[in-house]
């Protein structure tokens, strides 16, 4: 069954535009509440709400709260916090659910509302399912005696903060390390640079001064120019990007060179396997640069691939029993840490990874180089793309074998096929993108 609402990372858009209004968040609160309710017949349920620093995050917050408490849910507000910090202290609480209030690395203008289950995991299709066959409904009022309470919840960023330390071998600390901490203007503005300054580490901040109209504004892990400039003025050992809602990570050597997801989940893969503790493979996505995948195989490393987006990461992590997976986006997780992806978790296992191999992250990295990609978006007019291409699809993975690969991937927001291909020279992955985008537009 097709989701109405919700994408692959909770209903996001733009404010002022549906779904992002105040009504729809009401009721948006009001049906998972009813949904809740339903699942849990003996006791009243309580969900914990966080936001980021979006100036929207206020309005939002309120819809949600009225919507839930009218459903006869307790709430709990900590303000803002990172995303992980509330899958966390869904878990550690003991709560129904929790909801965070973010559009991740998405302008100021952009909002969303993203839920988590019970124990902090991602919340199943099947129950993203009945609240939007809740949202068809129409609205509902417990009776007074039945209404949900709200409150304003102490100490929520201190218990994030040593449940991030925690993360961090006891025999290990960071001193002597110069980080330079990039907090996207976002929700770990007052969270991250304590987390590595407690750890030991000089820490200088930018991006760390909200006003609600500068979050991921030319900062973060999405822009790491501003990033690779403080690294390299301050003489810094490793610059740390967030992005707004914390749970994505790039970092930034000492000479400014920047390192991606992938990049540096193969950094962790490599101390893990070394110390014998990587617990099976790594999981990356149809995305992840093959280079990375010869790498982990020269490792003796297992691999697999799923779709585009952290959740199905997550997904094959959970069936294969592995710990290890994300994308070159900056979603790393690392699920004997945390449930989801973190970003300050995931830097301090990069920093602890490096430590162990006695390496920096340019040496680390030099055991594979990415391979070149051409990726050409092709725009529909009702083609059957994938009859058009099937014939030059077939010839390039057979050229193609072992040192190269396809992906045609239909975009989920716009009427384009996207056309990648990679391979170990770049005019092979260039001639090969152009062969089979040409065969999808010549059935146009």
């Amino acid at each position: 069954m097709t989701r109405k609402y919700f994408g692959t990372d909770g209903v996001r858009g733009e404010v002022g535009q549906f779904p992002i209004t105040p009504d729809f968040v009401l009721k948006l609160g009001n049906a998972a509440g009813r949904v809740l309710v339903d699942h849990d017949k003996q006791h009243q349920p309580t969900v914990l709400i966080g936001k980021d620093t979006r100036i929207s995050g206020y309005m939002l917050e309120t819809a949600l709260e009225a919507g839930l408490t009218a459903a006869g849910v307790h709430v709990l507000l900590t303000g803002p916090l990172p995303t992980p910090g509330i899958a966390y202290l869904t878990r550690a609480l003991r709560l129904s659910a929790g909801v965070m209030i973010s559009a991740s690395h998405n302008p100021y203008h952009d909002n969303g509302i993203k839920f988590f289950a019970e124990g902090g995991k991602k919340l199943d299709d099947a129950i993203e399912l009945e609240i939007e066959a809740m949202l068809e409904q129409p609205m509902i009022t417990k009776p007074s005696a039945n209404l949900g309470r709200a409150r304003r919840i102490e100490g929520a960023a201190e218990r994030y903060i040593e449940f991030c330390k925690s993360s961090f071998p006891n025999h290990k600390d960071l001193k002597g390390l110069k980080l330079v901490v990039d907090c996207a203007h976002g929700a770990t503005y007052h969270i991250a640079p304590k987390v590595f300054h407690e750890l030991g580490a000089e820490v200088i901040t930018i991006g760390g001064e909200p006003n609600g109209f500068n979050i991921n504004d030319k900062v973060g892990a999405t822009y790491t120019k501003t990033l690779q400039s403080a690294v390299l003025l301050h003489e810094a050992d490793f610059g740390i990007a967030l992005d707004g809602d914390g749970d994505r990570l790039m970092m930034v050597d000492r000479g400014g060179q920047v390192y991606d997801g992938d990049q540096l989940i193969y950094v962790i893969a490599k101390a893990r396997n070394l110390r014998g503790q990587l617990e099976g493979g790594v999981v990356g996505t149809v995305m992840t640069n093959m280079g990375m995948e010869l790498a982990l195989k020269r490792l003796g490393v297992p691999f697999g691939r799923a779709k585009v987006g952290d959740r199905y990461v997550l997904e094959m992590l959970h069936a294969n029993g592995w710990q290890l997976g994300g994308e070159a986006s900056g979603h790393v997780l690392c699920l004997d840490k945390h449930s989801t992806g973190d970003g300050i978790i995931s830097a301090l296992q990069v920093l602890d990874s490096l430590s162990e191999l006695q390496m920096d992250l340019a040496e680390v990295c030099r055991d594979w180089q990415p391979f070149p990609q051409t990726l050409i978006n092709v725009r529909l007019a009702g083609q059957d793309w994938k009859g058009a291409s099937a014939a030059r699809l077939a010839e390039a993975e057979a050229a193609l074998e072992g040192h190269g690969r396809v992906v045609l991937r239909p975009s989920g927001t716009e009427p384009v096929v996207r056309v990648m291909v990679e391979a170990d020279e770049a005019a092979l992955a260039e001639r090969w993108a152009r062969t089979i985008a040409a065969a999808i537009e010549a059935a146009a």
